[in-house]
This record gives structure tokens, sequence and C-alpha cells, in this order.
């Protein structure tokens, strides 16, 4: 190790090695959709000029005796042709593999990032640069605006790779507390390594529309259209023989620290917020749900507030039993602490990347960004949002074949106008389709 650099894992990231698998990869996407076939030797090419930016990213995962550490390394990440399921299974506890791959289909460019190294933040800004770069290669474009994209000619800020947990956390303030156990899918699981998507995508002007007549973000309406979605499954009498009885839903809402706490962090920098509502109590309106979660969202998203999110992770990882155990022993216990204190506080989680902007120099060689969760084999559901040009993604990610909830939640935006074209990565034989 001597002479070569290496980064410490962040606290959020530290969790991730130890939990991987098979069905639980942590593994998530990022897709572009370009207006041409990809030229896989440009993509290799800007591949290789970007990654030097990056040499928080341009590393291999590394035993410690506590704890994973990342290393630098001097080989150079090669894209791929894909060829399985999205999201798989990336084996970063071997040697020369990279906490990320890029894959290329048609017209897809593909970005698989490990939350082990980073959130979907510094992936972001990962392929807008490679976008950049790839098209400067492919078609001669100088962007006079990076549009978040950064500068490859730059060396990488020390603050890029700080873990910002560390950075906010307030000693002797309060931690968030355990919320109860939620409601789970009843659905059956696919075979393991098989990963399903279905992505509705509409017109962003029809879902402003219905925020804006809500009094609401489009987040908090995707939110409550969400947890109509699982009401209306659970109240259909077609499925009163269901093992998911009435009680709480949880939806597990992801928020970007860096708009509370100033960071540059390209590493993990999230807190998960877990708004809920009871079905025991009764039948939930649209209305009602949105006005809960404006006010859960006013009450929660606030420095204080968050800080003692960001004070219990903190706590939980400097935990006196948790920090003398070996790592052995760690990856043994550390998925079974994920599921109890994580997955199994919320029914489904729901991430917006938000509006992606490109450089206007590019945005007519690109025609979609698509944000994809990772497989969980608890949370069997998950939904990721993203917005480009005109254009609003949904996307579900899932590992069971059972789609009724992803059913209910498009049924739901077409009665209220939002048109929905509904796309998946599977075909009607089960093999492998759109993407």
């Amino acid at each position: 190790m001597a002479g070569k650099k290496w980064y410490r894992l962040d606290n959020a990231g530290k969790l991730y090695p130890s939990i991987a698998s098979t069905r639980r990869s942590t593994v998530f996407r990022l897709s572009a959709k370009i207006s041409q076939q990809v030229d896989q030797v440009q993509l290799q090419k800007a591949l290789d000029r970007t990654i030097v930016r990056f040499p928080y990213y341009q590393v291999n995962l590394k035993r410690g005796l506590f704890w994973y550490y990342f290393e630098e390394v001097t080989h150079l990440p090669q894209v791929r042709p894909e060829t399985h399921y999205p999201c798989m299974f990336l084996r970063i506890r071997q040697a020369k593999t990279f906490p990320f791959r890029i894959l290329y289909h048609n017209r897809y460019i593909h970005l698989e990032m490990s939350h082990s190294i980073a959130d979907g933040n510094g992936a972001l800004i990962f392929l807008k640069t490679l976008l950049v770069t790839y098209f400067q290669l492919k078609e001669g474009v100088k962007c006079s605006s990076l549009s978040g994209a950064m500068d490859i000619e730059e060396v990488a800020d020390g603050e890029e790779y700080e873990d910002a947990f560390v950075r906010y956390y307030q000693k002797g303030a309060p931690t968030i507390k355990r919320p109860p156990a939620a409601l789970d899918f009843p659905f059956e699981l696919m075979e393991k390594g098989k990963y399903s998507f279905l992505t509705g995508t509409s017109p962003i002007d029809h879902v402003k529309v219905q925020a804006k007549a809500h009094g609401c973000t489009v987040t908090q309406l995707m939110s409550a259209i969400y947890f109509m979605a699982i009401q209306d499954y659970i109240k259909d009498p077609q499925y009163s023989e269901a093992k998911m009885r009435e009680g709480r839903i949880v939806l597990n809402l992801p928020v970007d620290l860096r708009q509370i706490f100033p960071s540059k962090t390209m590493k993990n920098f999230f807190v998960s917020l877990t708004p809920a509502i009871d079905l025991r109590l009764g039948t939930y309106t649209l209305e009602e749900i949105i006005d809960y979660l404006k006010g859960y969202m006013q009450q929660h998203v606030s420095k204080k507030n968050l800080r003692q999110y960001v004070n219990r992770n903190v706590k939980n990882e400097r935990h006196p039993i948790i920090r003398i155990l070996p790592l052995p022993l760690k990856n043994m216990v550390m998925p079974f602490i994920y599921v109890w204190f994580g997955e199994r506080v919320y029914t489904s989680s729901i991430s917006n990347l938000g509006l992606v902007k490109l450089p206007a120099e590019i945005e007519d060689f690109v025609d979609d960004i698509e944000f994809y969760p990772a497989p969980s084999e608890t949370n069997k559901i998950k939904m990721c949002l993203s917005a480009y040009k005109d254009k609003v993604y949904l996307c579900f990610g899932r590992t069971t074949e059972n789609t009724e909830i992803e059913m209910h939640f498009f049924r739901r935006m077409i009665k209220m106008g939002i048109p929905v074209k509904m796309e998946t990565n599977l075909n009607q034989t089960g093999t492998e389709g759109v993407n």
C-alpha cells in the first residue's frame, strides 16, 4: 500500500459492502439515451479522460481490520456492453473491481454505481462529465457552461471526498429514534439476479399543473399518489385474501443534505425521512395525504431536525461495540442491523433526482435521463423520479413479478389527466427487452 492514496468510506457508505448480495446489490443506475448509436471506442476514451478527474472513484475496495477502505489504482475501468439484468451485484470485494460500471446498449449509456462510493448526486455529476467528454470527442462540441459537470482539466478538490456526515456531526445533540416496523408487500420474490424495471414517462407540464393545483411540490404529489396506490391495492376487494393487512404504510424519502449543509462531497450525503399513513385510522383521500406531506416536510426538512439524523448516523458508527467488531464479524452482523433498523421500518421508497440540466450544446444529443433504484430483498418495489427537458421519468424497480402497485399508481395519474407512456426492460416472455 506504500505510496498509494487511500480513502475512507463515508458514514453511509461503510454499511453497503457488508450488506451487498445478489438480492440486495446496493447498485443503482443512471441512464442516458442518446440520439445515435453509442460509439464504444469514443465512450472508452471519454471514460479514460473522465476518471482522472475523479481519483476517489478510480479505486478498489480493500479490507482493513475493522472497516473497508478504498485504495487508488492505476488501471482504468473498461466500458462493457450490457448483457445482464440491470443493477446486478457488483463484486467490489474482489480484486481489481471498481465500485461502478459503465455499460452501453444501442443508444443507451448506463452508469451503475455502488452506494458504498456515492449517492445520486455524485453519480449524476460523474455521468454529466462523462457525457460532456464523450460529445467533445465524438462531435467536437465545446460547452460554454458545464451545467454541473466537472472540468476534467481541473484537479479534484479535497472537499469532494470528505465525509460530510462527520463534518456536520454535533456532539451532544439529540438523535432520531427508530420508528416502528411498517407493512411490507406480500409478493413472492423473483429468482436471484433477476430485476425488473417499469418506467412511466409523462409530460412535465402536466405534472406541474397538478402539483400547482394541489399547492404542493412534484415530490409531494408523487409521494401522495404512491401512498394512494398502495392503499388502493390493500382496499381492493379482489385482494382481500392478500397477506398485506391494514396498518402503517411508510415511504423512505431520501433527502440530499447538501441543500441544508453546504458540501462539495461526491460521496454519500443523504438521510431518509419516513412519512407514514396508518390505514387502521380509516381510508385517506389524496387531499388528506398531500396536506399531511406538506406539513411533514415543513417540519422535518430543517437544519435542526436533519442534524438529528446526521448525529444518529455518526453515533451508530461510533458505538463502542460496532467499532471494536473485527470486519469479518461486521460482515455477519450488518445485514441483520440493516434490515431491522433500516428496511423493516418502511414499505417502499421514492427518490427524486430532480430536474437534470445538461450544457445547452449537448442537449440535442441526449434524449432521456433516467434514474433507477437498487434492488432489495425486503423492499420488493422501489421508485425513482427524474426530469429532463419536457419529461418526467417515473421508474419502478422490483424484485417481484407482481405489478399491481405500479398499475394502481399509473391509473391514478391517468385519472388526474396526466398522460403516461409505459415501458419495461422485460418483454412479455420475461427476457430482456427495452433497455
